[in-house]
């Protein structure tokens, strides 16, 4: 499973490169405008509606089953269920994007409730954005399947690595596409759906190769079908909570200024970076595994694969979400700080980043409790704590975010980020707890020696990132390769000190091994 975690976080990686190149040259492009706040709501709606029939519902229901089918090495049946499947899985998208298209503007209009005379115009801009960013569902979820697939059978390189087309994409359509547009930011829309009819030309025939070529076949009454149906309905929710929380927070930025949904997307991209390198690829690699545990009936397997999946996730996600936040104006400063991107957006954005950063680790986590419900078929568990972790978000949004809009605190969209941190906290804690009381997950011993290295090794962190940090003062008026020198250096300070730490206090590369 190291194994397999750290292929999938090298392609993660690159494609994080690629995504960044993407953010700075639209940062550099469009800066946070009001048309970019239009195509942040127009992606971010099928996007979020991608983790249900992509790689979030659907892969939880559809990952367990084909496991299981594979382990009984009945390889007509698995032919068979792979068929329905995509067949069903085309059918739905295919409708609900048809649907996407024609309700665009009451779409966009409800995502822009509260919408005030400052941002009004929003509403036809996103509408038409919408329409053309809603395709990009049909080709994306399609795409999920052939990469659960390949998951299943323990190939998660290319999976991992095709979002870098997506972010090829997005470039390519700025740089060639912009300047025929009389929005320019259009072509940020336009450059997403090219984005999913690339990786889906990719993973399609990979499945080819390994001996899975999906026939099309559209059988709603097939077991295989109703069955993977049944157990993705209640996931809708859960494995999608922390989307369902920005859609949240989206529809509150509209009651502030217009650049408050670019701030919070820019500090999103930012805290993906670690969610994906880590939380991501430890959750993917671990699903196919304790799936085969579970229909093994090796609870002590389970107990153990899982145990390691906590434990890898807290020694990385902790120092990341320390580290952004200690660092989040240099940071947003050294990568988006040119061309049409503001000093004021550079605080702005960091004051999101620092709300955001505190549910890192909990996001983390949650995305490895997750597969140890759906491993063992049990989507209701997860849902009902999906639906609390909703509900709190939505209360701790009006809480936190009302007294700030009523006052006219320029950082009011921080609110929003604290909210949703507070809300993915809540959320490990309850699916942790439900694990936990089912007896279905045993710590394994030395969990107080392991917390107490990964404390320490935080404490020197921090002092080692605050001395760089003092050395520069004002981050915003230092010239970009200084920024780039000295954000080098007060990274590089603190990853030093935490990894010497952790060593000098005992840790060795076998305790990293499951």
């Amino acid at each position: 499973m190291l194994r397999s975690t750290a292929v999938f976080s090298a392609m993660t990686l690159l494609s994080r490169v690629a995504g960044y190149v993407r953010d700075a040259l639209q940062a550099h492009l469009f800066g946070t405008s009001a048309a970019v706040s239009a195509f942040v709501i127009a992606y971010r709606i099928p996007n979020y509606l991608r983790r249900i029939f992509a790689e979030g519902s659907f892969s939880s229901a559809f990952v367990p089953v084909l496991s299981e089918l594979q382990g009984k090495g009945d390889e007509r049946a698995l032919q068979d269920f792979v068929d329905h499947v995509a067949g069903a899985l085309l059918a739905a998208v295919v409708l609900v994007t048809g649907l996407g298209v024609l309700l665009a503007p009451w779409i966009a209009r409800l995502f822009l409730l509260f919408a005030g005379e400052h941002n009004e115009g929003l509403v036809p801009l996103t509408a038409e954005m919408l329409r053309i960013t809603f395709p990009y569902l049909t080709f994306i979820s399609m795409t999920a399947l052939a990469g659960a697939v390949l998951n299943t059978f323990r190939h998660f390189g290319l999976p991992a690595l095709t979002p870098v087309l997506h972010n090829l994409a997005v470039i390519a359509a700025m740089v060639l596409l912009a300047r025929w547009f009389e929005v320019p930011e259009k072509a940020l829309a336009w450059g997403v759906v090219a984005a999913g009819a690339m990786q889906l030309a990719v993973l399609w025939p990979a499945m080819a190769r390994l001996g899975v070529r999906p026939r099309l076949r559209f059988g709603m009454r097939h077991p295989g079908v109703r069955r993977v149906a049944r157990l993705m309905l209640p996931t809708i929710f859960s494995s999608s909570v922390a989307q369902v929380n920005l859609l949240v927070g989206t529809v509150f930025a509209s009651l502030l200024v217009a650049e408050a949904q670019s701030w919070l997307y820019y500090s999103d991209r930012l805290t993906e970076l670690p969610l994906g390198l880590f939380g991501v690829a430890v959750g993917t690699v671990i699903l196919p595994q304790l799936s085969r545990h579970h229909a093994d009936a090796d609870t002590g397997g389970y107990s153990k694969a899982l145990d390691w999946g906590l434990r890898i996730v807290l020694l990385v996600g902790l120092p990341a979400a320390l580290g952004l936040a200690l660092l989040a104006e240099p940071l947003t400063a050294t990568l988006f700080l040119h061309g049409e991107f503001s000093p004021r957006d550079t605080a702005m954005v960091g004051y999101a980043l620092v709300a955001m950063s505190a549910g890192i680790p909990t996001f983390m986590l949650s995305k490895v409790l997750l597969p140890a419900f759906y491993a063992r078929q049990d989507t209701r568990t997860p849902m009902r704590a999906a639906v609390r972790t909703v509900i709190a978000n939505v209360a701790l949004t009006v809480a936190i975010v009302t007294p700030l809009w009523w006052w006219r605190v320029p950082y009011a969209h921080a609110g929003i980020a604290a909210a949703t941190a507070i809300a993915g906290v809540l959320n490990a804690w309850l699916l942790w707890r439900a694990l936990r009381r089912e007896g279905v997950y045993v710590a394994q011993p030395g969990w107080g020696r392991w917390m107490l290295r990964i404390l320490a090794a935080l404490a020197v962190m921090t002092l080692a990132v605050l001395a760089v940090r003092h050395q520069v003062g004002a981050w915003a008026a230092l010239d970009w390769k200084a920024r780039v020198a000295w954000l080098l250096a007060a990274v590089g300070a603190g990853a030093g000190a935490y990894g010497a730490t952790l060593v000098a206090l005992g840790l060795r590369p076998r305790h990293l091994r499951h």
